[in-house]
């Protein structure tokens, strides 16, 4: 596994936060008043990363993208040469897939927006995931195999060295740039859409966003979102990962 991951997965919450609250024990009795600080900071944190009305608030931050209304899909021909549609993780070994892998839950959503666009407007159809820590099948290929099976459409772009929305939008360059393809409709969650549209800028496309699977949306929740749920946990991190990344990317990557 690379060390790249364990460490992210370190630095990055929930897992920092559970260090902090472990260095709090440790350092109850030498140093109590900094054990305080390190569990007010991680248990804080927790506690802010689980209450619904928090996520929203952050992800309302992120999701800045105008949404791509139903009324301009038929038109999207005459503005984009095709729909991008960027990977998002894969479950591993289903075994109601016959032990299969099948493209993670995020981008069966994000194939099932671009199936849409595609019937809408007749635009070919290109798929962006590199293999999951170096393991076949890449994102693409399953995302083109439940295309095809799902919705009888067929990805004609198979982009699957990627790794990263850089990458993603790196390598998509290379394949498609020289087939004529500059002007493009990306689908990716509205929360990653800020840094997936200014990566595929920079690669030198045209973007049109259509965003999908907005956080900020919600839904009802007892006590106005003010209780903490265990799932908000991850979408939390999910925002947070992506904030960094915004902000780090054009340090990066920036070009003049």
């Amino acid at each position: 596994m690379p060390i790249r991951y364990i460490l992210k997965q370190l630095l990055m919450p929930p897992g920092v936060l559970l260090l902090a609250i472990l260095l709090a024990w440790w350092l109850r009795r030498r140093f109590p008043r900094l054990a305080t600080l390190c569990f007010l900071f991680g248990f804080g944190g927790l506690w802010l990363m689980s209450l619904p009305a928090v996520m929203q608030w952050g992800a309302s931050l992120l999701e800045r993208e105008p949404v791509l209304a139903e009324a301009q899909w038929p038109g999207l021909a005459q503005r984009a040469d095709a729909i991008v549609i960027l990977g998002a993780g894969r479950e591993q070994n289903d075994p109601g897939w016959g032990g299969t892998d099948q493209p993670g839950l995020m981008a069966l959503e994000r194939l099932r927006y671009a199936a849409r666009l595609a019937r809408a407007s007749g635009l070919p159809l290109a798929a962006s995931g590199g293999l999951h820590y170096g393991q076949p099948p890449s994102e693409a290929a399953l995302m083109a195999d439940s295309m095809a099976r799902d919705y009888g459409l067929t990805i004609r772009w198979l982009e699957e060295e990627s790794r990263t929305t850089w990458e993603n939008a790196l390598f998509s360059a290379q394949l498609m740039q020289p087939q004529g393809v500059r002007r493009v409709v990306l689908v990716t969650q509205a929360w990653h859409m800020p840094r997936a549209r200014w990566c595929f800028e920079q690669a030198g496309f045209e973007v049109i966003t259509a965003p999908m699977g907005y956080l900020s949306a919600g839904y009802a929740r007892p006590m106005g979102g003010w209780l903490p749920e265990s799932r908000v946990i991850s979408q939390s991190s999910q925002l947070l990962n992506e904030a960094i990344g915004l902000f780090a990317y054009p340090l990066a990557h920036g070009r003049d």
